[in-house]
């Protein structure tokens, strides 16, 4: 990462940025998009300039935390779709993604296109995410283990409705909607 263009930076600006981005990453996961700048740097010990110097908006300090996180996810069906069989890492990657949603509140608006539009402000991320989920769905299809019917946007919106049930719903009510939404994936028995 640079500071400028040409110059990396300085040690301690390194670990401030680091600072912020893990602060701000743990906040907008558990209250969402809606907490001030100043608020995340009062909490990461820094002063706001230090935030606005590395993320002159809050959407440039979102979209860091936002391409990191898809970058995570998309390596990690990457991997699932190379050591797992096709069935298994579809749901498992699924589960994974319908979990996060009761931890991460943040990113569940990125994909939802709430107040942060990933699809629109990067396009690119959006993208790999959706042809990785696509790799693992299809790969699934031709095994025989999720309808041949459903497509990567039929899955990402049942995401999508999973992790908000997942906030909204009651402590019991999860675990039964998502094994409803799996079965309604396989193939007619």
């Amino acid at each position: 990462m640079t500071g400028t263009v040409g110059r990396p930076l300085r040690a301690d600006a390194r670990r401030n940025r680091d600072k912020v981005l893990r602060t701000a990453y743990e906040v907008f996961a558990a209250e969402g998009l809606g907490v001030p700048i100043d608020e995340i740097a009062r909490r990461a010990g820094v002063g706001a300039g230090t935030v606005y110097r590395h993320f002159p908006t809050k959407e440039a300090l979102y979209q860091a935390i936002v391409v990191d996180r898809v970058e995570h996810l998309v390596n990690t069906a990457r991997e699932l779709a190379a050591t797992t069989a096709p069935g298994q890492a579809f749901f498992d990657f699924f589960d994974l993604m319908t979990t996060a949603g009761a931890t991460d509140k943040g990113l569940v608006e990125a994909l939802a296109g709430e107040g942060f539009d990933i699809e629109a402000v990067m396009p690119r991320h959006e993208q790999a995410f959706m042809d990785a989920m696509r790799e693992l769905l299809e790969r699934a299809q031709g095994a025989g283990a999720v309808r041949a019917d459903v497509t990567v946007a039929d899955v990402k919106t049942l995401m999508v409705g999973c992790q908000a049930m997942q906030r909204y719903g009651g402590d019991s009510t999860p675990a039964r909607v998502l094994e409803v939404v799996r079965e309604g994936l396989r193939p007619g028995r």
